[in-house]
């Protein structure tokens, strides 16, 4: 079994808590999303809208969609209100010093 592949995507102080910051990894468009003191990477795309989630409100753990309100986990992707059905993609996460590293 192989390791994961991380790769350094941003430095830690460009995503502060409630901030966000889109990176493109493997040619995935990863949004990094600050909250609850940790740092988390969800795939840049609602799951329902189909539309870019980097618009969105961060609250509590959560991340809603700008065009139809609906709501993602963080950690887990999966949704937490209609309309959305299907979770989103979330990818692992460490902090390497100051940088901020996703594997994809």
């Amino acid at each position: 079994m192989s390791e994961k592949a991380f790769v350094a995507v941003a430095k830690l102080d460009e995503v502060p808590q409630g901030g966000k910051k889109v990176v493109e990894v493997g040619g995935i468009s990863v949004l990094l999303v600050g909250a609850r003191d940790q740092v988390y990477a969800v795939r840049n795309l609602c799951s329902h809208a189909y539309e870019t989630l980097e618009c969105g409100r961060v609250r509590a753990g959560w991340i809603s969609c700008p065009v139809h309100g609906a709501r993602f986990d963080l950690e887990t992707g999966k949704p937490i209100n209609p309309p959305a059905s299907m979770p989103i993609d979330t990818y692992e996460v460490r902090i390497k010093g100051d940088v901020i590293e996703v594997a994809v």
